[in-house]
């Protein structure tokens, strides 16, 4: 049972929005929209099932010479989730 569906516009990769779809602290599905398709598929497979103390392991990650990715966006989107909780 999905308890929120949460939607986070990104800033400084190539995905624009990362769609969270929560139960609780619970990642139920994450959905990148543009950027790097197969890569963020992963991400999202990896992180499903997870609590949102993933923000841990993939805060901080840059791009290449980038000061943000689209793992550190992810942080940023569940830090975003949780404060409005």
């Amino acid at each position: 049972m999905i308890d929120m569906s949460f939607e986070y516009h990104t800033e400084g990769t190539c995905a624009r929005n990362i769609i969270l779809e929560m139960d609780g602290d619970i990642i139920k599905n994450v959905q990148f929209i543009g950027g790097c398709n197969g890569n963020l598929k992963g991400i999202s497979a990896l992180i499903r099932g997870q609590k949102a103390h993933v923000i841990e392991r993939v805060k901080g990650i840059q791009c290449g010479p980038k000061s943000t990715s689209c793992p550190d966006q992810l942080a940023h989107a569940l830090e975003a989730y949780l404060s409005q909780r």
